[in-house]
This record gives structure tokens, sequence and C-alpha cells, in this order.
């Protein structure tokens, strides 16, 4: 599953290397641009799924360039981070479309909040429904009902088993990103919740180990594949 793409326009260097650095260790895809003039380049340039945006920018304004992404793309999230507090700066951001407005400074983990609730709330409608079934090696997982189907039978599967191979099954050969892994099916991606996930994914090796063609490799640092070689 592809890692949301955030297009971060902020000119002050510091603040703005940190957004980036940040974003990128909490499994975001962000671009980073020094003035809003740059910020237009790369959106007419590339897909987003989410704008954060200063308003305080050298060439083109947070505001101006706002104006101008919603008239290409009006569904596009935005998030304003700015220094200024006035009730007018946030009335007239509202009146552009924006979804949330955060003001500096603030806490990396507020800000991640902020953006995890505007892309739950955004990227719902375009969610494709889980497969009833997925096929791999000699396994059918049965996602509804479920359980998987192997040569030696049948396997009932806890709700989060269920989830992890689904995930992994509609990736296959692919890697899933442990982090996105944990997000989506434990909430979050604590030190716990990780240990937890760890279980699962040994419980789940047991069962795969009745089809030799079919295991599950761990990417040191990153995440794990689901791999099917052939017959």
């Amino acid at each position: 599953m592809s890692k949301a793409k955030l297009l971060v326009v902020e000119d002050d260097p510091n603040l703005g290397d940190i957004l980036q650095e940040y974003l990128q260790m909490k499994g975001y895809e962000p671009t980073l641009c020094r003035d809003g003039e740059e910020g237009w380049n790369k959106f007419k340039k590339d897909k987003y799924d989410l704008c954060l945006l200063d308003i305080m920018m050298p060439k083109k304004d947070g505001f101006t360039l706002a104006k101008e992404i919603k008239k290409v793309q009006e569904d596009l999230p935005i998030l304003f981070l700015t220094a200024k507090n006035q009730k007018d700066d946030i009335i007239e951001g509202l009146k552009i479309g924006a979804d949330d407005y955060l003001t500096k400074p603030f806490s990396m983990e507020e800000l991640l909040l902020r953006i995890t609730a505007i892309l739950r709330r955004t990227q719902k409608s375009t969610e494709v429904a889980p497969l009833k079934t997925y096929s791999f090696g000699d396994f059918v997982l049965h996602y509804d009902e479920q359980y998987i189907e192997g040569p030696e039978g049948k396997h009932k599967l806890t709700s989060k088993e269920n989830e992890l191979i689904r995930l992994l099954a509609s990736e296959i050969n692919k890697l899933v990103n442990r982090s996105h892994a944990l997000k989506q099916i434990w909430g979050d991606d604590s030190y716990f919740n990780a240990r937890s996930m760890d279980v699962y994914l040994s419980k789940i090796r047991k069962i795969l180990k009745d089809d030799p063609k079919v295991q599950i490799i761990t990417v040191h640092g990153e995440g794990f594949k689901l791999i099917v070689g052939e017959a």
C-alpha cells in the first residue's frame, strides 16, 4: 500500500527540515518546498493526499497558494501552519476551504493527530472494500468468515491475524511498511503493539509452513513481505 503524499510548503528552513524528517519517520512521503511559488510548481507536477501550508511566505503566500490549488483540485485537503492566531486569519482560511489550522509553536504529536484525522476522513470515500477471498500458493484466506484454508485443512483466525494476512495477501511480493501495518490494524505504532504484531506474525508463519512456496520475510528496519514462489 502506497504512502500518503504530503505537500509541505514552509519557508522557515529549520522547521521545514524538522517537518520533512518527522513525517518521513512516521511513514509519510513529504515533498518540502521553501516558498509558495515552488509549492505551486510541485503541485502541478504531482498528485498529493494533503497540503500543509505556511501562510506568511515569500513569492506567494499560503492563502493565495491554497486558492489556486482549490481551483484545480477542490477536494484536496489543506492544513494551514502559521505563526498567526488572529480570528480574521482563521476565518479567511476556512473560507478558502481549509480542513484544519495549527498555530505555531505546535507539538509534532498534535500535528500527526491532525494529519491522521484529516486523511482518515477524506480517504474513506476512496477506499476499496476488502475482497472476500485472497489466494496465494496453496492457501485461500476467507476474509469475511475469518479462516484460512491450506494443505492441512482450515485454520480459524483471530481478528488481528485475519487483518494481518489480508494486508500481506493484498501486497504479495511487495514490501509492507511496518509502521503502516501497525497503524492500520492496531491504531498506532507503539512499542507494545509492535511486539504484539511480532507474536501474530510468528503464529502466521507456523500456518504458512504447510506450503514451502509461501513465506514471510522480514526486511530489517522497514517491514516484511509475503513471498510466493513458483510451484
